[in-house]
């Protein structure tokens, strides 16, 4: 008499697989159902002959339910098992892992201790299966102690030949914020896949050693050929380091590689040229793809954002609403990360509407960019009502706000608002103290500005980088401190950099030191021989000192080497649109001609009535 197909293991655990892969959990459950209603087919006996077939049937029952999400009924099917095997244990500690990585871990523990294995009294043995499980949970956790624990094991065990508990092993390590155990691991490893490299590649990336990264690229295309993954692994080296050639090159051995339409492959390439500022480049890639999806088009919104192309981000943005396409919290952060002074306030205050719309409000990601939005548009209040309103903040969502009260001068606030940030648990990081300083700047306060960055290591470990010393420079520059300052840059240890000069020269020129000032232009000269600020500073003195040749000297330089003083720039917005004003281009606006109309007839008004008031004194 021939049995029924549901009551064939082997034809069950294929359907139970399915159930599992396609996360059918109805289906699955019904297929649970045949297992009950036929206890004495599916009966787990340690003398059973036919007890393998009968396990591999409860095996993948587990392994349905953990796939479909369900890790109770997966520990339920798991605690009904009489015997169990390395299988049953591996399914549970998957699905524990997806429930938390603590879990996981635990169901590994009593693993460990279990005496329990089909047709003998002796204790379950892990295999490769379980250790790149668990160590998938270890750097799920980024639990440094458990990671090595289970190395520990791997090694007593005899597994560490095994290429994929390899694998899992330098990935773990990665995670775990340990890069040289993963590297030791890899170095140690007989036998290496392309698996092997793209996580080494990966991990070095992500832990921004990225020199290393791309070394490793070169060195394992002599032995395995790269895949897609590997390429994007390569890519976000090359972003990280701004390796533009590096970043090119690869780009042609994704071409050969036939993967250039790869989606994965595509967006890394746009972060590439995107960073390195070759946004002709990032577009060329942008336009190749035919079905991008969010995380590329998120890409090319901050690249353009990054580029200084604002206007290019807001049309597109505006395009992909317009389109219906899907738009996602990662999309509206990046646009509100293009807005700036000169930004469409209309338009920031439709994204708003829009994120409203869409419930982001939750997300703190676009909550601290509709802070920055805000502030940077001249609305320090709706700044402080998003903040306010914002459920849980970070040291972003802090920075945020400290920076948009010394954005608008207000240094006593700021100080109050660092207060409440250390009191509510959040760490200050070099963003912090950037605003701190500013906040400095605009109440006077040199003496506390230069305690503040002597704190910044010895007090909360954040190393002082240049963008704080240029602050400092500005700060006592503001304060009329010039000789100071000039100390403060040559005894300090970025007395190279242009960026310091650059603000003592500014001071020097609003306080009209022409000493001092002439002294940092040279210095500036030095550094940075392509700079026209400096040539324009020193015109300037020469000018003041009527030393007309050295003056015209100067000039001639600056027009030898094709340099052009930074022009000014004016904008109003007007009925949703920004209009901008170049100092000294009659032809800056489309409608300049009737702008100059305008101001002709207004001049003319405002002559009539100057004469009309002269007479009248007169009389």
């Amino acid at each position: 008499m021939s049995v029924p197909a549901l009551l064939n293991y082997a034809y069950l655990s294929g359907l139970l697989s399915s159930c599992g892969r396609a996360a059918d959990h109805r289906l699955g459950a019904a297929l649970h159902a045949t297992v009950i209603k036929n206890p004495a087919h599916f009966l787990l006996c340690p003398l059973r002959p036919s007890l393998r077939h009968v396990l591999v049937a409860w095996n993948a029952l587990v392994s349905m339910y953990a796939r479909c999400g369900r890790h109770e009924d997966a520990a339920r099917v798991f605690d009904e098992m009489r015997v169990r095997d390395s299988v049953s244990w591996n399914s549970l500690i998957a699905s524990a892992s997806s429930s938390g990585a603590e879990d996981a871990l635990v169901q590994f523990r009593q693993m460990l201790r279990s005496p329990f294995s089909y047709g003998s009294a002796t204790r379950v043995s892990c295999d490769h299966a379980t250790f790149t499980t668990v160590l998938s949970a270890c750097a799920q956790a980024a639990s440094l102690a458990a990671c090595t624990m289970v190395h520990g094991l791997v090694v007593s065990r005899g597994f560490e030949t095994e290429v994929s508990v390899g694998n899992a092993l330098v990935t773990a390590y990665f995670e775990c914020g340990s890069p040289g155990s993963a590297k030791r691991v890899f170095h140690g490893m007989a036998e290496r896949n392309v698996i092997t490299w793209t996580g080494m590649i990966s991990g070095m990336a992500r832990a921004e050693l990225y020199e290393d990264s791309i070394m490793l690229f070169r060195q394992m295309r002599r032995t395995v050929d790269a895949n897609n993954a590997t390429y994007s692994s390569s890519l976000l080296a090359c972003a990280g380091s701004l390796a533009a050639k590096g970043g090119q090159q690869i780009h042609g051995l994704i071409v050969k590689a036939g993967l250039e339409t790869d989606l994965h492959v595509q967006s890394g390439l746009m972060d590439v040229y995107s960073k390195c500022g070759l946004m002709e480049d990032a577009l060329s890639v942008f336009r190749s793809c035919r079905d991008p999806d969010e995380v590329f088009l998120t890409v090319i919104l901050v690249g353009f954002a990054q580029n200084g192309l604002e206007e290019k981000a807001f049309e597109l943005f505006a395009e992909m609403v317009g389109e219906g396409i899907c738009i996602d919290t990662n999309m509206v952060s990046a646009v509100l990360g293009a807005f700036g002074a000169s930004a469409p306030f209309a338009l920031g205050k439709q994204i708003h509407a829009l994120v409203i719309k869409k419930c982001f409000g939750r997300n703190m990601y676009v909550c601290n960019g509709l802070v920055n939005m805000y502030s940077k548009c001249g609305e320090l209040q709706e700044s402080v009502q998003v903040f306010d309103e914002t459920p849980s903040k970070n040291s972003i969502s802090w920075n945020s706000i400290i920076s948009a009260f010394a954005r608008h001068g207000q240094g006593s606030e700021v100080f109050q608002l660092f207060e409440s940030m250390k009191a509510n648990g959040a760490n200050p990081t070099d963003v912090t103290f950037l605003s701190l300083l500013h906040g400095c700047s605009h109440v006077g306060s040199a003496k506390k500005g230069l305690e503040i960055l002597y704190s910044m290591s010895s007090q909360y470990g954040v190393l002082p980088r240049v963008e704080h010393y240029s602050c400092v420079v500005d700060m006592l520059g503001r304060a009329g401190l010039l000789h100071d300052a000039k100390s403060f840059i040559e005894d300090g240890p970025f007395k190279d950099n242009v960026l310091l000069w650059q603000a003592l020269m500014g001071a020097c020129s609003f306080h009209g030191n022409l000493e001092i000032g002439k002294y940092a232009a040279e210095k500036l000269l030095l550094v940075d021989p392509d700079s026209p600020s400096a040539y324009v500073l020193l015109s300037n003195i020469y000018s003041t000192e009527g030393r007309w040749d050295d003056r015209a000297k100067v000039m001639k330089k600056m027009r030898e080497m094709g340099l052009r003083k930074d022009t000014g720039k004016s904008w109003i917005e007007l009925e949703k649109e920004v209009h901008s004003f170049v100092v000294g281009s009659p032809t800056s606006h489309p409608d300049s001609a009737a702008v100059d109309d305008v101001l002709l007839q207004l001049s003319a008004v405002a002559g009539d009535r100057q004469h009309g008031l002269m007479e009248g004194n007169a009389l």
